[in-house]
């Protein structure tokens, strides 16, 4: 976990610990567009599942996703089996 910055809030320091907690349960982030504020796209995939998490910014601009793998070519993308949308706190709650 990083060290936190005098005067950060208490839900930017949650936030940080849930993404921490995120990258140890195998999520790989990269930014989904430039800057240090841009927001951050985590991926995760297992025999069974896609999960997706962004996250682009701590209030309701936060997205996570669970797509369940097929062998077949669906149209349109896997279908969703799980979705939350919300603040950074809610999306990356375990």
């Amino acid at each position: 976990m990083r060290d936190s910055h005098p005067g950060e809030s208490a839900d930017v320091r949650a936030a940080q610990h849930l993404l921490d907690l995120a990258k140890e349960q195998g999520f790989a982030f990269t930014r989904a567009a430039t800057g240090d504020d841009g927001p951050l796209r985590g991926v995760r995939e297992s025999l069974e599942f896609v999960d997706e998490v962004v996250v682009a910014g701590f209030s309701h601009s936060c997205e996570a996703t669970r797509r369940r793998r097929y062998s077949l070519i669906v149209p349109g993308g896997m279908p969703v089996t799980h979705r939350v949308t919300g603040d950074a706190l809610t999306v990356l709650q375990p």
